[in-house]
């Protein structure tokens, strides 16, 4: 995994839609996991909480295909980092967003258990959320990227 770009934008710029959680609810993580509907907020709570933010920063990484499941894991622990050093910077309502739901488990619990390993570490997907990439970024899946955003304050 590495970072193709790293940009702040501004959280006027970014679209929240109600497609893209409506669209989890035909994901086969569904109710499977901490960061994904039905544990993330609701539409209207996703608008009202992103909207209390005025940037954010957009992270785009390429990641080998052939390593998916340890790429995105890095880019994860990557997002963490990145909201761990703006909270050092009195940015203290930093708040990752992984892309897709999470998997920082090799084997998630929650699926069978409905009790996360790591509570104090699982934030929601963008999808869950629903903001629309396609508001920041034209896509390309013919591209082996992941996409996460931090927002700041």
């Amino acid at each position: 995994m590495h970072i193709i770009f790293e940009k702040f934008v501004k959280i006027s710029k970014i679209k929240i839609s109600p497609k893209s959680i409506i669209k989890c609810t035909n994901c086969p993580q569904y109710n499977k996991n901490p960061s994904c509907p039905p544990n993330s907020p609701d539409y209207f709570l996703s608008v009202k909480w992103i909207s209390s933010y005025k940037k954010a920063l957009f992270i785009k990484c390429y990641i080998d295909n052939t390593m998916f499941e340890h790429e995105k894991r890095e880019m994860i622990k990557m997002l963490l980092e990145k909201e761990k050093y703006f909270f050092s910077q009195n940015k203290f309502y930093a708040y990752a967003l992984f892309p897709g739901n999470c998997n920082l488990c090799p084997v998630c619990s929650y699926e069978t258990t409905k009790v996360c390993q790591k509570p104090s570490s699982v934030r929601y997907s963008l999808d869950a959320v629903g903001i629309q990439l396609d508001s920041l970024v034209k896509i390309d899946f013919s591209e082996s990227v992941l996409y996460g955003l931090v927002l700041i304050e």
